[in-house]
């Protein structure tokens, strides 16, 4: 289930994306799905994914799920990729077949995304204008000033939503779309924005 919120101003955005953070861990738990079972938490049909598509073909174009990944102020490149679903597929299994990692945390487990192709790395300093430097653990939640944040579009035309679960529970269906967005300060980009 994708539930939409409303917009929210510059000031409020740090809070509200906190909050989808707690309660990504709230609803998400540590389940996990056997995409190819469809056994496990939430899971409403077995998937069918293959090796991703050509990276340039755009959300529209894509008949099964579009994946953004968006590194911002981690310095690597955007990844746009479609990956070829007739079902529904864990959103966990759409990254990893267009080549992305992900990593949870040791207190949330994979309700909150920690990195993403090993970024930010573990030794790896993170810089945000007007807040304390650190380095990401990975042991807890991330600063609400710099985390990566889980979105989803449910058809080419529609706004980008918060996922209101995490990448152990959630599922994406043909025609919608799966970002990952590194955010930074009060800002809360989009993918691809």
């Amino acid at each position: 289930m994708i539930l939409t919120a409303p917009p929210v101003t510059a000031p409020t955005r740090t809070f509200a994306a906190l909050g989808a953070l707690v309660l990504l861990a709230a609803l998400s738990g540590c389940a996990t799905i056997d995409a190819g079972s469809g056994s496990g938490s939430g899971a409403s049909a077995a998937a069918t994914a293959t090796a991703p598509a050509e990276a340039d073909v755009s959300a529209s174009e894509c008949a099964g799920v579009n994946v953004v990944v968006d590194f911002g102020t981690l310095d690597a490149d955007t990844v746009t990729d479609c990956v070829d679903a007739t079902a529904a597929i864990a959103a966990s299994a759409a990254l990893t077949t267009t080549g992305i990692t992900t990593e949870g945390s040791v207190e949330y487990g994979d309700a909150i995304v920690c990195r993403v192709n090993d970024r930010p790395a573990a030794d790896e300093t993170v810089v945000v204008d007007g807040q304390e430097s650190f380095t990401e653990t990975c042991a807890s939640m991330p600063p609400a000033y710099a985390y990566w944040a889980l979105w989803v579009k449910a058809t080419p035309d529609a706004d980008w939503d918060y996922a209101m679960e995490g990448l152990g529970t959630l599922e994406v269906e043909p025609g919608q779309s799966l970002g990952l967005v590194y955010t930074t300060g009060t800002e809360t980009p989009t993918p691809g924005s």
